[in-house]
This record gives structure tokens, sequence and C-alpha cells, in this order.
């Protein structure tokens, strides 16, 4: 099974990088990568909660988005809540194309040393619409957002 992993050294303790989890103006300011905006259209935080963000392409690819013209959608449920060390997402991309099908699990790690917070991500069930190529773009774009804005706050 294909599982896609991504990680970076934050330059702050893992309570801070876990408060842009639950913060809803930071998590829009860092999960949407480089090219994308967002839009929450729900934000529940907590075991059994979730999220529902619209990501609007800042130039629309020449196919489409996964749920339009030029947006992807992700619904999350959150299956595990563990500040501040872990956060495990279950994510559908609502698309009447069948190859953005399926739940992405999305396992959120951090790890405090004496430097900051490393944080890994480890995509797994990843649509097969999402080249493994775009999705490690992304999420480095992602992590790179996350590290500015917890930097930039702390």
């Amino acid at each position: 099974m294909r599982i896609d992993r991504a990680s970076r050294h934050i330059s702050a303790d893992a309570s801070a990088v876990f408060g842009a989890f639950t913060n809803a103006d930071l998590f829009l300011a860092w999960l949407p990568p480089a090219g994308m905006t967002g839009r929450l259209e729900h934000f529940d935080p907590s075991t059994g909660g979730g999220f529902r963000m619209v990501l609007t392409y800042d130039e629309p690819p020449s196919d489409g988005g996964k749920s339009g013209a030029d947006t992807d959608t992700a619904e999350a449920r959150i299956a595990e809540f563990d500040p501040p060390r872990r956060i495990v997402w279950l994510v559908d991309f609502p698309s009447e194309d069948p190859a953005a099908s399926g739940t992405m699990t999305m396992t959120w790690s951090l790890a405090e040393d004496d430097d900051g917070t490393l944080v890994t991500v480890a995509a797994s069930g990843v649509p097969e619409v999402i080249t493994p190529e775009a999705h490690a773009a992304g999420l480095a774009s992602s992590l790179a957002n996350l590290a500015d804005v917890v930097e930039q706050s702390g």
C-alpha cells in the first residue's frame, strides 16, 4: 500500500505547533498548499469532530479540481486527538471522479526535542487522482506554512 510521508522541524514547542491544528485562523493560514486558498465550512478540532475545507486554486488546472472547476473539497473526521503528540484524520474528497474516491488516513505526529518539534505526516489510502509527486509538493508546502505560522506567532 502506498504511504506518502513528509516531515519538518519547527522551532517551537509541541504545544504551540499543536495549537495551529486547533485554532481555525491558524489552521486556514497553514494547511492550504502554495497556489491555493482555503475556506472552512466546518471546524471541530476534537476526537469525533472534524472539518470541511474548500480549497480554491489560484490558477485552476486544465482538467479542473477534484470537486469543481477550480476547487478541491476535503471532508475530514478526527479519529484520534492526542494533544500535543498526535492527530489522525480520515479524509474524503467529495467528487464525481472515481479516482478521487476512498478515505485517506493522515497521521500527524509531533515529537519535541531541545530545538523545537519534528512534525511528521503519513498519508495512506491516498486517492489515485493525487500523484505521489503532487502530494509530496503539497505536504512540503503545508509543512513550510505551518513552520511560518507557528514560528511567527510564537
